[in-house]
């Protein structure tokens, strides 16, 4: 698959879920396996939005849209460019999902990272320099929801070890209609 889809369209795959739940890892190993750019959503906040984090409060929607925009459009551009890219990206709501879509314009693959939220908040206690504060987890959590049969996602138990994770992706998406 590396430079597309089966059927020759170029290929976004946005890798989903709440902080600490792996989306930096597994991006970063698909752009590995699959030679593309890796945008990472947290680098297209506003500076606002990042000090708001760090201070321990949640976004609201108005503060999402903008950074949904911009990645989403940066996602689809370089989709487009290279054939195919990926990014993570939380993604929490299906409206989010929806706006990064249009942004892109052009199909997202959504792949959900799934776990418990004690082994999700052990990691975040682990990480160090990240502006998101485990005390969010709560919040990313209950704003969670969950990808529906009609969306083209797919949800992974982000306990599995990152190349098993990144060759469950591929063999998803290379069955995946565009």
């Amino acid at each position: 698959m590396p430079g597309e889809t089966p059927a020759g369209q170029p290929c976004a795959i946005i890798v989903m879920g709440v902080s600490g739940s792996g989306k930096s890892t597994l991006s970063a190993r698909l752009g590995e396996r699959l030679g593309c750019p890796v945008l990472e959503g947290d680098s297209y906040h506003s500076a606002d939005n990042v000090a708001k984090m760090q201070a321990g409060h949640a976004l609201t929607d108005a503060d999402r849209w903008p950074w949904l925009d911009r990645l989403g459009a940066a996602i689809g551009t370089a989709a487009r460019d290279r054939g195919v890219a990926v990014a993570a990206c939380s993604a929490l709501k299906r409206v989010y999902r929806e706006r990064l879509e249009t942004a892109a314009a052009m199909p997202l693959h959504f792949v959900l990272l799934d776990t418990g939220a004690a082994e999700i908040a052990r990691r975040m206690e682990s990480r160090a320099g990240h502006y998101m504060p485990p005390s969010l987890l709560a919040s990313q959590l209950a704003t969670l929801e969950r990808p529906g049969a009609d969306e083209r996602a797919i949800t992974l138990d982000a306990s599995r070890a990152p190349d098993d994770l990144s060759v469950a992706v591929l063999d998803w998406v290379e069955g995946v209609s565009v």
